[in-house]
């Protein structure tokens, strides 16, 4: 089989990362849906690699961690007694993001469940050198899971939101309304005026936007696990290390100086497609 060229491959990937389907990037370029599905399969893993190399000793100060939610194969509705439970229904992404530098260090994929919660945390605090403000929603499996991987070295509060009881009708996609958060302390000594998870929603707003796995009320999504973990493997490399943050105007990798200069996206593929 030809391999694509550099040129190509960029191209492809280009508009994976701006959120356009397989089968649009298909119509687009020519190439067959089969291979851009194997490349992108590629440069995931390869992404994942650089992820697990440059997100290590890292100085964070305050982190906002959330997870969003998708689906693998079927929804969980349509799940039966027959199917890998792990591997299709519904699969959330657990995210970390550094509030002052917008990093992304860390992310974890796999059901809303304590051992989900453990593993991500677990890697949170095996990439932090130094003791770090740490804020969640009010998921309960959060509450263990940050005592098993940090113990007592760390401040950690929850933000809990409570929402106004609206009813279903034509609005009903629309978030409801929050008519009040409070910040509560659960170890340590956090500072109540950071804690929040302002932040990494927006960043949920990001990941719907640059994966159309992620988009709702479409028939977009992921057919194998696989599949799901190469397209938000890219998506942070490209986010941490290729893609200028407005905010900062810097990209998240400069600002928290895991890196010094702005990659291109020519490279983080010929860097993780080989």
């Amino acid at each position: 089989m030809n391999r694509l060229s550099l040129e190509r491959r960029t191209q492809i990937v280009a508009a994976l990362v701006e959120g356009n389907s397989i089968r649009s990037i298909e119509r687009m370029t020519g190439v067959h849906r089969d291979t851009i599905m194997r490349l992108l399969v590629e440069v995931g893993e390869g992404s994942a690699r650089l992820l697990d190399e440059q997100m290590r000793d890292l100085t964070c100060q305050r982190l906002q961690c959330d997870e969003i939610w998708a689906y693998v194969g079927k929804k969980q509705k349509q799940v039966t007694k027959d199917d890998d439970k792990s591997r299709v229904g519904d699969q959330w992404t657990f995210v970390a993001m550094d509030a002052d530098t917008k990093l992304v260090p860390s992310f974890k994929i796999g059901k809303r469940d304590l051992p989900t919660a453990t593993a991500f945390m677990n890697d949170v605090a095996w990439r932090l050198s130094n003791r770090v403000q740490l804020s969640t929603d009010a998921l309960a499996a959060y509450v263990d899971a940050v005592e098993q991987a940090f113990g007592c070295e760390v401040d950690y509060g929850q933000a809990v939101k409570f929402y106004d009881a609206e009813p279903a009708g034509a609005g009903r996609y629309s978030p409801p309304n929050v008519t009040k958060v409070e910040r509560n302390a659960i170890a340590g000594a956090p500072d109540r005026a950071h804690i929040s998870t302002s932040l990494i929603e927006r960043q949920n707003l990001t990941m719907r936007m640059s994966m159309r796995r992620f988009t709702r009320l479409t028939n977009a999504f992921s057919k194998k696990i696989e599949n799901l973990n190469a397209a938000v493997s890219l998506h942070f490399a490209h986010y941490n290390f290729v893609r200028v943050h407005k905010t900062i105007r810097v990209t998240p990798a400069m600002a928290a100086g895991v890196d010094t200069r702005l990659w291109s996206l020519e490279e983080l593929v010929d860097r993780t497609s080989q």
